[in-house]
């Protein structure tokens, strides 16, 4: 039986790792080395011109690393992942086999600030050029298209405003432009979502939140969906034509059949030359926070939809925006893309404004006022003044992360605390 056809909470668990050979110890070991003893030089030639499987260096691959990458495949039901040291260089390491200087991406404006900021200002040293789509109204993708496109990027639930995107109508339109769809599917986690399963080519995350869980380690992830023909045309050279950097290589001739070419261009042409790697230590331990993902993602789940319906009634508050809720725009949407649980973050304004959000946030007790989502804790940010305070008023109301706005992110623990730390709070303006 493949990873693949386990059960979520097995591949949680299990999928990649193996007791040691050498000691036998459960747990992966965490492999802090540098470099790799080869067998001989026609072993090592072999690695270096990618003729062969195995460990070269760490900045490229680590045998802890590796456990990490074959697991969110499996979870995200991929055929292979590379994981790197952030979810920025996620997003940097996925687009870079996919663009050339003065090539364009599409890119839904309901994003985390963070993404904004890095597409519109550090991709544009790179000649690399985002155009802006209007969240799920579809027309707005297929009106940017042009020659010069490379890529659709979209958030699967989008931070800060827990908007649902709708993938599968995206994911046509990407199709029938012969480029891939790239999901970050870091607020849902494959618990929630399932983004090939509705189209997407390529899936990114940050590990630092969710699928890590305890907020103490940083990493990210690109997954590949295995779906995409790389050589149908001829806008992604890096993958179809001969690489100069590997004597002639073809990697999507050479692996195109095994579904990985893309992974493996990620891993020898940007990562080895662009070096964000992921450290042993963080593999390890975002590691350990996956194998209770499910669990954590269903409790803040129902945890969030709880606080979400007890502020929609509390006489203070103007507005709620979580999918969870009857009668959220997103519902429809929120029952086909995630059928179990909207997950922890949401937001919502207060009708004192900015003054009564930046109070409340001083308020709070339990919760934690940190620049993070996703951990086991219940953290509380004002966007507009910290996560998304480097774009413009304009962005930050295209991105829900308007003056007004506070955003949470439900942990899992007792709910009855996590709202008498609200109430606390909210009686206090």
């Amino acid at each position: 039986m493949s990873e693949t056809t386990k059960g979520f909470n097995t591949n949680a668990i299990h999928a990649g790792a193996k007791p040691d050979p050498t000691t036998g110890a459960r747990a992966t070991p965490i492999y802090q080395t540098a470099s790799y003893v080869f067998e001989d030089t026609d072993h090592a030639a072999n690695l270096f011109a990618g003729k062969a499987f195995g460990n070269i260096y760490t900045r490229i691959m680590n045998p802890t690393q590796a456990v990490l990458e074959e697991r969110v495949a499996a979870l995200e039901g991929g055929t292979a992942a590379l994981a790197v040291a952030s979810g920025h260089a996620a997003q940097l390491i996925a687009l870079h086999p996919l663009l050339s200087a003065g090539n364009e991406f599409i890119a839904s404006d309901k994003l985390y600030g963070g993404s904004i900021n890095q597409f519109t200002h550090s991709f544009k040293k790179f000649d690399w050029n985002v155009k802006w789509a209007s969240g799920n109204n579809i027309d707005s993708y297929k009106s940017l298209i042009n020659e010069k496109t490379r890529a659709i990027f979209v958030e699967s639930i989008a931070n800060p405003g827990g908007i649902i995107t709708d993938i599968e109508p995206i994911a046509r339109i990407a199709e029938d432009a012969g480029i891939p769809l790239i999901v970050d599917n870091t607020m849902a986690t494959p618990y929630l979502c399932k983004p090939f399963d509705f189209g997407a080519n390529i899936i990114v995350h940050s590990l630092t939140k969710f699928l890590g869980g305890q907020g103490n380690s940083v990493g990210g992830i690109i997954v590949d969906g295995g779906n995409f023909d790389w050589s149908k045309n001829d806008k992604f050279p890096d993958l179809s034509e001969p690489n100069p950097s590997y004597h002639g290589y073809k990697f999507h001739e050479t692996f195109g059949e095994m579904g990985i070419s893309y992974a493996i261009v990620c891993r020898f042409l940007a990562l080895r030359d662009l070096g964000p790697a992921i450290s042993p230590f963080n593999a390890f331990l975002i590691l350990n926070g996956i194998e209770t993902v499910a669990l954590r993602m269903k409790q803040h789940s129902e945890n969030a939809l709880k606080v979400a319906e007890y502020l929609q009634n509390h006489e203070k508050v103007d507005w709620v925006s979580y999918a969870g809720l009857n009668d959220s725009d997103y519902k429809s949407l929120a029952k086909k893309y995630c059928p179990n649980g909207t997950g922890a973050v949401f937001t919502f304004g207060l009708k004192g404004g900015y003054d009564a959000g930046v109070k409340l946030v001083n308020g709070v007790e339990m919760f934690s006022h940190l620049a993070n989502i996703g951990d086991a804790k219940s953290l509380i940010i004002h966007p507009a003044s910290t996560t998304h305070s480097q774009l413009t008023d304009e962005q930050q109301e295209a991105s829900g992360a308007g003056k007004d706005v506070v955003r949470l992110s439900i942990g899992i623990e007792d709910v009855s605390d996590i709202i008498g730390d609200l109430k606390q709070a909210l009686d206090a303006i």
